[in-house]
């Protein structure tokens, strides 16, 4: 469930990361900003995430969802010099194993 939260409210950002065995982590930062989480998602900083909050006076959302899908790397499609030399791979990949 996300609680839309008002722009005008400073929103803190919690993250927990779960490390398995070795427990759990809370991540608070109150001067991050929505931006800098979503950064930190993309780089791959944070790999581990349980769930991301977005605490705004006495809301709180679970935002994980969101977060992920703006953190999410748009998918590139093949350009014909890619397909190319994945044929050109291909056919020396296939001569490589031919009998001699």
């Amino acid at each position: 469930m996300t609680v839309k939260v008002s722009n005008f409210e400073h929103a803190i950002f919690r993250r927990d990361d779960d490390y398995g065995r070795r427990g759990r982590e809370a991540i608070v930062d109150p001067e991050m900003t929505r931006r800098e989480v979503v950064a930190r998602v993309a780089s791959g900083e944070c790999s581990n995430i349980s769930f991301i909050h977005e605490i705004a006076g006495s809301s709180v959302g679970d935002i994980t969802d969101d977060i992920l899908a703006e953190a999410a790397l748009p998918e590139i499609g093949l350009t014909g010099a890619d397909l190319q030399a994945n044929t050109l791979d291909h056919a020396r990949d296939l001569r490589k194993h031919e009998p001699v």
